[in-house]
């Protein structure tokens, strides 16, 4: 009688391990992650559009640079702002857009630094006491204007 109910609970074990297993394999990887720091400050983000290697139709990218649903971090323009990504967006070549318009050269590190007050410089484009930050991801060429991912985030004047 004993060996029956092990059996039982051999198969019922057997069989919710392999329902688990389905059931993350029929889950979406996550995108690689960009973050932003600043002072002891971070913010952490998947792709706010694409991020899987595909390319983005420009109608979809700019759409996307619309999005208001967007993770933001306080800066004080005299702090240091940090950006790193994940190896798979740097494979990819990566370029700083603030407000839409590019503010880097693309690169190919997963790391880069820029002054916190660049941010809210009407010389660069800003306007206002908050801006829009994209990182965008390209397809491995130097230069390229193909958008595979976009990471947003909004920076927000510190006084």
């Amino acid at each position: 009688m004993q060996s029956a109910v092990r059996r039982r609970r051999a198969v019922a074990a057997a069989g919710a391990v392999s329902a688990g297993l389905l059931v993350l394999s029929a889950c979406d990887k996550p995108t690689p992650m960009a973050t932003i720091t600043v002072g002891s400050s971070s913010v952490s983000e998947e792709a706010t559009c694409g991020g899987k290697g595909d390319a983005i139709e420009t109608a979809d990218v700019t759409k996307c640079l619309k999005d208001t649903d967007i993770k933001s971090i306080t800066v004080d323009p005299a702090e240091t702002v940090r950006f790193g990504v994940d190896p798979e967006i740097a494979d990819k070549r990566w370029t700083i857009l603030m407000n839409g318009q590019p503010l880097t050269e693309d690169t190919d590190k997963t790391y880069t630094t820029i002054p916190g007050s660049v941010f809210f410089n009407a010389q660069y484009g800003a306007q206002g006491d908050s801006t829009l930050v994209s990182i965008k991801a390209g397809d491995g060429e130097k230069q390229s204007n193909t958008v595979t991912g976009l990471w947003s985030f909004k920076l927000k004047k510190d006084d």
